[in-house]
This record gives structure tokens, C-alpha cells and sequence, in this order.
């Protein structure tokens, strides 16, 4: 069995590349089989079925075996409707008919002597053989290559009917806070992409959008430590590529997803595709409705000051304010792709996403506030926001071949446009107060819209040098704008009139422009592999404030200089290295292989980094960007070891990050006070000198027998930064750490039992320390319906213990924070598959593979 299965992927890896674009192709070639002969060549013919459905089988494996010679001299597999025409020197073969999971057919001592077609097979299922192939493909969830490390996460019960963001957070590496903020590594700058590109559908890098689609849409996870250089080098941590089903099978076939939840969630999608042998259609629909409460709790004590020689003590020693947020939230997403086959080995496809989402949130913030540990007042904040934006994504990609060796040029070419827009109404009123004649607190109106637009221009030219090098050439452009509009209109005491208030409101237009070049050239030498690259970048950062204060007015309201009109280009190069190299004997039972990875990136300020205009979520705690922010840059070193024995796999890394200039943010002081007297702090993002960072990462896959499965992994780092800002020390010096486990088990009537567990524990910067945040998922699934369809139930954060809880201490104030962003979900879902054969007879685009694809 092993030595078929071992022919059957040979067969695969070099036939697949070329009938990829062209399913109408009916002879091949099969590179090492064919072989010189003296006899004459005739064509011979077949079909082959699956013997329960009728349905064709593409990619069976088809072998010509001779005695005499004692090898296959030819074979070839079958097309998109079964058929297979292979060119075969007359003599007498041993003919193979072969398909992973099914028996295979054997004709001993068949004389070939003529063209002939030789009939039609219809192949049974092996029951046992099907068992053997899943456990394989339960194993094999970490694929190691030069430059990434992939995780097929299809199978994730606990995932079931979640979100992108919820099948992210069980990736190793990977962290998902409870803002739904990614990190890698413990490193929030992660570059996301959707199958190899930016895309509307991560939101234009908001990742938060990644929490509205459905997690079932994930074919694999790329996580991508030290990029190549043919990626965007935006992302000091590395890269998240997320690769999107795209099932190819023949015919009419997709699946329904049905979800419902609580606290109150419902959720349905659906993967409806076509495929011809000229075109590939294809389609994904979903919809979900979603109550995701929210809350904080903050106690606040505030310090005496000293200003200008005089202590002055705080309107209120100490306050405490307890949020409590619902969040109604209603999104739809719709996208249609079609693949053509213009020739043989040119294909076109044009797809079309869409997404729209409405929410509607109510916040009430109590704030309680002491003097002498006696409550002297108490305010209720209330936020009425409701939101409504849309995405749409239009993308073209060609791809000729020039020859079945991978000579190839690809084009991109892809555009977005979002737009959303937000009105808040915020009252704050007082409850109890021991003042005399307390001034009213003015009512707020905050009408912002949003529009953003990118576009994306791609060509990539591979050319293969030799049967083991390959040398990569290609341009990247990258135009992006964004415009919000922000009004804030406040109450007049006076008659209760409502007037636009200068200092906030304001336009701003900002625009990131990207031109890159790279080339790469990667080749193997026996074990060893290396992939050699360098990308050339200029960065163009332009924006223009549109306020109704002068640059002296905002100066003097914001505390720093502010240029209302700029025009910044960086240039940059960046080299890759990253290198492999095979330790064991390729025949043997084991693998084991060891790498090495270099790479200089760079960190780009987002559009809400650099407007230096103050959110409203809070009136004594604010968030303002910086327009003075720089681009930081890092070099990162990265080494790793895998071994896999026959059911264990070990990966592990050690790594070195040293980035300059690097972002942080500050909390401080404004000196400016509410109109009660409260003191407003606000945050800041700003250059800090240097940021080092050191970690390393283990991981253990083992399947001791058919119905256990566990998979788990640790990273520990340190970070220390060095830095000043207004004159203050904010350098630190912290280790931290986070682990996963997981496990699945295969209970008595085909039930899978799934339990993953998370610890990612206590971090310490120059101002606040995080308490460690522990978290336990269960799963449940069972197939039904003759294996067409699967019911599940999952527990997402059994303890309800996904909190965040923070002491952040200044020279003006202490703060203890504790938030949770969501609470415990149980959801129950229902997934039914149809006219899709019992191997799901699923292909990897090709045209997603967009590095080296040599494995470890």
C-alpha cells in the first residue's frame, strides 16, 4: 500500500502543475516514467469511475509495469471526466489503476501490440485504506518550507461556526487578544493577508473585520516568519496568509453551514461551485447575526501634582467607572469567482467580493467618584452609536505557462472601495452630587464617515533554471487613501442648541503609496536548499488635515507640532536568506531538517497612528495619534528544527528581533481637564529609540494510535525597549510566555471529541503589568446523513475567564483595568456537503504557492 501511495504522489506533484489550467489536456508525459524503447508506441484508453456514484475519478493513477525491465516504464492519470490516453511502447505491462482511498485494480500480463481502450474501471472504496489516509492527513498539519510554516486547520471542532479570528487563535504562533488584535510571536505588527494578497475581506488591515467571516471558509493558515522577498516587507513580526477554500470538484457541488448561538448568534453560508472542463465557478454567501457584550471596569487614583512650584491636589482622589456595552451586529458577505481556461496553459480568473455590515451598540459607563474614601459624586455616561459600512473587492488574475517546468508569468489586478459611517449620541448625567450648583455636563453629537479605496497591481515571472534552481523577478504597487470626516457638535447649556466644536472636528486625508521591485533566486544542492532574495521599496506617507483651528491653534490644543500638509518617502532595501537543510536519509522512516531565516522589514503608521485628532470614547481617557510617526524597521534572524517520526513531529525555533525607531504606546497627562474638573489622560503612539526581542518556540504533534490525536506548543520571549519621550524613561524589560494544547478523540459511533487550552501569561512594560489570561474550548462533533453532513457543538471559554486585567502606574495616577471584549459562546452547527465525492477531490490553487516550494 505504502509503495501506491508512494507512486500515486510522484505521479501527482508533476502531472497536477499542467492540468491545473487546462482539464480539456488528455495525454501526459510523466517525467522519469517514460523511457526510451525499441518498441512500437500506441495510445491506449480507458475510463475510470467511482463504483458507488458513477462518478468520474480525476487524477487516478494509471501504471505500466514491465517484468522484463523490472520497472514502469509509462503511466499518466485520468482527466476531469475519467478518461485517460497514454502513449505506451508495445510489449507486455502489468497495468495499475489506482486512486488514494480506493482498491486498486490490477491486468497482469496484458499484451500491448495496438491502440486500444482497454475499458471502463469502476474502483471501490478501501474502508481501511480510508481510515489509514485520514490519520495521515490528521498528522501531516504542520508542513515545514523555506519560508513558512503552513497549518491546515479544516478540521478545528472548536472553531466550528466561529470566525476567521476564532481559527487563528488555535494556530501555534498565533495570538488573538481579547480586542481581536493579532499577534505572532507576542508581536502585534503582523501583516495579514487573504490568498496572498491585501484584501476588503481582512479590512483593509482592520482585523477586526476577521471576526465576521466564517471560519469555515479557511482551507490552511500560512504563518510566515521570515517572508521572502517577494512579499510585502510591511510586518516586523512576519506575515499571516490566509488561504480561502476553492473546491474544484467536477460538476455541480458546495456545502451549507448553519449556526446558531448564545449569547444570541445565528449564522448561514454557503459554498455553491461549477466546474466545466472550460471554466471553474465558484461562490461563497454567508450571513450572521451576533449580540457580543462587552465590559470594563477601571479604578482610577490620581496623585498630586506639582505645577509651577505649587502641589496641586485632583478634583477627585479616586474614581471608578464600571462599563457595560451591548453590541447588535448584522453582516453579510458575498463573493463569485470564475476560472477560464483561454488555452492549454492560460487561464484568466475574475472575482467579486462583498461585504456589509450594520451594528448598533448601547453603552452605559457608571463613574463613581471619591474624595477621603467617601463618594461625593456619580455620573451615568450613555453611548448610542450606530454604524453601517460596506467593502467591495473586484480582482483579475492571468497566468501563462510557458512549459510544464514552471516557467510561468502572472499578472494581479485588484481593486477596493469601502465606505462606513458612524453617528454617536453621548448624554452624561449626574446621579448624586455634593456640589452646590454642579455645571451640566454638554450632550455630544459625533457624525463620522470613512472612505477608503486601494489598488493593487502585481507581476510575478518565474523561470526555471535547471531541474533544482529557480530564479523570481516581479513588481509590486500598492495605492492606498483614506478620508474620514469627523463632526463633533456639543450642547449649548445655555437654550440646549447644538454647535460644531472647532478643535475636534476636522477632515482628514491620508494616502500610503507603495512602488516595489524584487528578485530571488533559489536552488538545492543534495540537502541542502537556500532561497536568496532582495526587495526594493519606496514608501510614500502624504496627508493633509483639513481643520478649522490654524497649525498654532492645534499646536497649543494637542501639545506637540503638528504639519497639516506632508509629503514623506522612504526608501528601503530588503534582503532575504532563508536556508534548509535535510539531515536524514530520505528513504528512512523519519525527517529531519534544520533552518535558517533572515529577513529586514518595516512597520508602517496606520491612517489612526498618525490623525492626531482625539477619540470621544471616554472624556478623561482619550487615544490620539501622532502625525510625527516614522516608519520603524527591524532584522530578524530566525532558526528551527523539525523532526518527524511515523506519529510524532517536533518543530522548534529560537529567534532575534532587533527593530529601530520602533512604536509605543504612552499614556500621560495632557494638563487639560474635563469641565467637572477631571484630569484627561491620553494615549499616544511614538518613536522609541529600540526594541530588542528574543524568544523561542516548541511544538509537539503526536497520533499514538487512530483515535488520539494531540498537538501542543509553547513560546517564550523577551523584550526590552529603550527609549524617551517629553523627558520621560518609558525603557523596559519583560519575559513572557504563552502555550497551547490541544487534543482530539474519536469516540464509539463516530463522534469526535476535540479540547484546546490556552495560557498566555503575565507581560510587564514601562508602564503597565498584564496579568496572565487562561482559557479552555470543548467540541463535539458527529457525522451524519451517509457522511454528508456533520452536527456540532462547541464551548468557546468554558470558564468565562478571557479577561484582560491590567495596573498601569505614572507619575499622575494609578489605574486598574479589567475588560472582557466577549463572553462564553456555546454554538450548535449543522454543515451538510453535497455531490461531492467521498475524498472531496479538493486541489491547492497553484497560483496561491508563491514562494519555493521546497519542504522540509
Amino acid at each position: 500500500m505504502l509503495k501506491n501511495y508512494v507512486l500515486l504522489i510522484a505521479v501527482l506533484l508533476f502531472t497536477e502543475f499542467s492540468f491545473a489550467q487546462n482539464s480539456e489536456r488528455k495525454e501526459v508525459n510523466i517525467s522519469g516514467f517514460a523511457q526510451k524503447s525499441e518498441g512500437k508506441e500506441v495510445n491506449i484508453t480507458g475510463v475510470v469511475l467511482d463504483k458507488e456514484t458513477n462518478l468520474p475519478l480525476e487524477y487516478a493513477t494509471i501504471a505500466f509495469y514491465s517484468k522484463t525491465q523490472n520497472k514502469i516504464i509509462t503511466g499518466g492519470i485520468t482527466d476531469a471526466k475519467g478518461n485517460f490516453k497514454i502513449s505506451v511502447p508495445s510489449g507486455v505491462y502489468d497495468i495499475s489503476i489506482e486512486y488514494i482511498s480506493f482498491k486498486t485494480i490490477t491486468l497482469t500480463n496484458k499484451q500491448i501490440t495496438k491502440p486500444e481502450n482497454i475499458g471502463r474501471f469502476f474502483l471501490e472504496i478501501d474502508a481501511e485504506s480510508l481510515g489509514e489516509v485520514e490519520i495521515i492527513a490528521e498528522r501531516t498539519t504542520v508542513e515545514i518550507k523555506l519560508d513558512k510554516k503552513i497549518y491546515n486547520i479544516g478540521k478545528d471542532l472548536t472553531t466550528a461556526g466561529g470566525t476567521v479570528s476564532d481559527a487563528l487563535n488555535n494556530v501555534p504562533s498565533v495570538a488573538v487578544d481579547i480586542e481581536g488584535s493579532i499577534s505572532l510571536r507576542g508581536n502585534e505588527n503582523v501583516r495579514v493577508l487573504i490568498n496572498g494578497k491585501p484584501s476588503a475581506m481582512a479590512g483593509f488591515g482592520d482585523t477586526n473585520v476577521l471576526s465576521q467571516l466564517p471560519a469555515e471558509a479557511i482551507e490552511r493558515v500560512e504563518v510566515i516568519t521570515s517572508p521572502s522577498a517577494r512579499y510585502d516587507a510591511e510586518g516586523t513580526a512576519g506575515i499571516l496568509n490566509i488561504i480561502l477554500r476553492q473546491k474544484e470538484t467536477l460538476g455541480f457541488n458546495g456545502s451549507l453551514n448553519l449556526t446558531a448561538g448564545s449569547p444570541e448568534s445565528v449564522g448561514v453560508s454557503a459554498n455553491i461551485n461549477y466546474r466545466t472542463e472550460k471554466f471553474n465557478l465558484f461562490s461563497n454567501l454567508g450571513y450572521r447575526y451576533f449580540d457580543s457584550p462587552r465590559n470594563s471596569f477601571n479604578d482610577t487614583e490620581y496623585f498630586d501634582k506639582l505645577v509651577d512650584g505649587v502641589t496641586e491636589s485632583p478634583e477627585f482622589e479616586r474614581i471608578i467607572e464600571d462599563q457595560d456595552v451591548t453590541r447588535i451586529n448584522r453582516n453579510y458577505n458575498a463573493s463569485l469567482g470564475m476560472e477560464y481556461f483561454l488555452s492549454k496553459k492560460t487561464s484568466l480568473t475574475g472575482s467579486v467580493f462583498y461585504r456589509y455590515g450594520e451594528d448598533a451598540d448601547l453603552s452605559e459607563n457608571y463613574s463613581d467618584r471619591y474624595n477621603n474614601e467617601n463618594l461625593v459624586e456619580q455620573t451615568l455616561r450613555k453611548e448610542n452609536q450606530d454604524e453601517a459600512g460596506h467593502n467591495y473587492q473586484f480582482a483579475l488574475n492571468y497566468i501563462t505557462k510557458f512549459n510544464d517546468a514552471g516557467h510561468e508569468l502572472t499578472a494581479d489586478l485588484q481593486y477596493e472601495k469601502g465606505s462606513e459611517e458612524q453617528l454617536i449620541s453621548i448624554t452624561e448625567d449626574y446621579l448624586f452630587t455634593n456640589q452646590t450648583n454642579p455645571d451640566d455636563i454638554q450632550k455630544e453629537i459625533v457624525n463620522e464617515i470613512e472612505d477608503e479605496k486601494e489598488y493593487l497591481l502585481q507581476l510575478d515571472y518565474v523561470l526555471p533554471l535547471g531541474e533544482n534552481a529557480r530564479f523570481e523577478a516581479g513588481y509590486r504597487g500598492n495605492f492606498k487613501n483614506e478620508i474620514k470626516d469627523y463632526i463633533l457638535e456639543q450642547e449649548d447649556i445655555n437654550d440646549g442648541s447644538y454647535f460644531v466644536n472647532d478643535t475636534i472636528t476636522n477632515v482628514f486625508d491620508y494616502s500610503e503609496n507603495i512602488n516595489a521591485l524584487y528578485t530571488q533566486y533559489g536552488t538545492k544542492y543534495g540537502k541542502f536548499s537556500f532561497l536568496l532574495g532582495l526587495r526594493l521599496e519606496n514608501t510614500q506617507l502624504k496627508g493633509v488635515i483639513n481643520s478649522r483651528l490654524s497649525d498654532t491653534e492645534l499646536q497649543e490644543a494637542f501639545g506637540f507640532p503638528i504639519d497639516t500638509d506632508f509629503n514623506n518617502n522612504y526608501f528601503g532595501l530588503f534582503p532575504t536568506l532563508n536556508l534548509i537543510y535535510n539531515i536524514g536519509e530520505s528513504e528512512s522512516e523519519s525527517e529531519e531538517s534544520i533552518t535558517l531565516g533572515y529577513n529586514r522589514r518595516i512597520n508602517r503608521p496606520r491612517g489612526y497612528f498618525i490623525n492626531p485628532f482625539p477619540s470621544r470614547s471616554s472624556r478623561t481617557n482619550v487615544f490620539q495619534g501622532n502625525p510625527n510617526l516614522r516608519p520603524a524597521y527591524a532584522s530578524a534572524f530566525d532558526i528551527g528544527y523539525l523532526k518527524r517520526w511515523d506519529k510524532l513531529t517536533l518543530t522548534s525555533s529560537i529567534y532575534y528581533q532587533y527593530e529601530t525607531d520602533s512604536f509605543e504606546r504612552v499614556e500621560e497627562n495632557t494638563g487639560q481637564q474635563t469641565t467637572d474638573g477631571i484630569d484627561i489622560i491620553r494615549t499616544i503612539p511614538v518613536n522609541l529609540s529600540s526594541n530588542a526581542r528574543t524568544g523561542g518556540e516548541f511544538g509537539i504533534l503526536y497520533n499514538p494510535n487512530k483515535w488520539l490525536r494531540l498537538n501542543s506548543s509553547f513560546n517564550v520571549f523577551q523584550f526590552k525597549t529603550i527609549g524617551t519621550f517629553n523627558g520621560v524613561d518609558y525603557g523596559a524589560k519583560n519575559t513572557s510566555w504563552f502555550a497551547r494544547f490541544s487534543s482530539k478523540v474519536a469516540l464509539p459511533a463516530k463522534i469526535d471529541w476535540q479540547t484546546n487550552a490556552n495560557y498566555r501569561g503575565a507581560s510587564q512594560d514601562a508602564q503597565s503589568y498584564n496579568k496572565g489570561i487562561f482559557s479552555l474550548d470543548l467540541a463535539f462533533s458527529k457525522e451524519i446523513l451517509n457522511d454528508n453532513a456533520t452536527i456540532s457543538l462547541n464551548v468557546r471559554d468554558v470558564f468565562n475567564s478571557r479577561k484582560r486585567k491590567t495596573l498601569t502606574t505614572t507619575e499622575f495616577f494609578e489605574r486598574y483595568n479589567e475588560t472582557q471584549y466577549r463572553q462564553r459562546q456555546i454554538n450548535l452547527s449543522f454543515r451538510y456537503r453535497f455531490n461531492q465525492q467521498k475524498m472531496r477531490n479538493e486541489r491547492r490553487n497553484n497560483n496561491l504557492d508563491d514562494d519555493m516550494d521546497f519542504e522540509g
